[in-house]
């Protein structure tokens, strides 16, 4: 476990300047939106800044949440503050959903009653953020893969870089054309976008909080593996949880055969679950035949 948590706070620190950029580059272009979408009348341009707004918070909490997740276990809080970047995940989730829902009342009211929109604005200021967007995501790359809270803030910048690409289409159908309906048609696809990334997002967090099974470990072939060592007679009480991104635990009851050294079984056994499953923090408990649970499923 200590070398886990070593590996997995080096990590975290790797991804904090990734961060960091991000949010410089995030809330630098939102106020370029703010005053382009205002001086545009454009509420995509708004709904853009918005988005981006969330971004910055997002980078905000997750750089937070790497902070206070460092801090050691104590006797109350066994694994120490892993959870703080689940908890981070579920708020970017939270945020996003907010924004979509305030975006389409804001669009549906447009709709109704059409307001003048300056294209060429709308154009110029939608590429210069894409282009933040796009360096964003490249920044984040790397490390959106290991960790949920990093990838809450991906899908962020994700969905406002095709946000962007929305808010250029209809800067070029309001210029071309005049069709000024375009500007809240973008918003409510701007919302649908950022709706889609928060349900993808949220459905991995309450999964962690339910300490459902990891989704790339498939429990069943894990029972498999341990049942497949030499000595083993029998699993019960199997259990693989997430206790924070990319840190994976198990518990379990293995019944032997007295034929092998439970200590060399034992060791058999963690180096199979982290070889083939990359499962770090391994508790089992060893049983013979004739051992009785006398707390049943206390």
């Amino acid at each position: 476990m200590r070398d886990h948590v070593t590996k997995g706070n080096g990590a975290r620190s790797r991804d904090t300047w990734r961060l960091w950029i991000t949010l410089a580059l995030t809330s630098t272009y939102m106020i370029a939106e703010v005053i382009g979408g205002l001086w545009a009348g454009s509420l995509a341009l708004l709904a853009d800044a918005g988005h981006m707004l969330s971004d910055a918070g997002a980078v905000a909490l997750a750089l937070f949440a790497i902070w206070i997740s460092r801090r050691p276990p104590t006797p109350q809080r066994t694994f120490g503050y892993y959870r703080v970047e689940i908890l981070a995940a579920l708020v970017h989730g939270a945020v996003l959903v907010a924004i979509a829902g305030y975006v389409v009342i804001a669009a549906v009211g447009r709709l109704r009653d059409p307001v003048d929109v300056h294209g060429v604005t709308v154009m110029a200021v939608a590429a210069g953020g894409l282009a933040m967007n796009v360096l964003g995501l490249l920044v984040l790359r790397g490390a959106c893969a290991h960790s949920l809270n990093i990838r809450g803030v991906w899908l962020h910048v994700l969905s406002d870089a095709l946000g962007s690409v929305g808010v250029l289409v209809s800067g070029t159908l309001i210029l071309a054309f005049g069709w000024n309906i375009a500007d809240p048609v973008a918003s409510i696809f701007i919302a649908g976008l950022v709706l889609a990334s928060a349900w993808k997002l949220l459905k991995e967090v309450v999964a962690v909080l339910m300490e459902g099974a990891p989704g790339h470990i498939d429990v069943d072939e894990v029972r498999n593996a341990i049942m497949g060592a030499p000595g083993v007679a029998g699993v019960h009480d199997l259990h693989v949880w997430t206790i924070t991104s990319g840190m994976e635990s198990l518990s379990g009851h293995v019944v032997v055969d007295g034929s092998r050294s439970e200590q060399v079984l034992l060791r058999e056994l963690q180096n199979r679950l982290r070889r083939e499953f990359g499962i770090e923090h391994v508790t089992i408990q060893i049983e013979r035949p004739d051992f009785h649970d006398t707390c049943g499923t206390c």
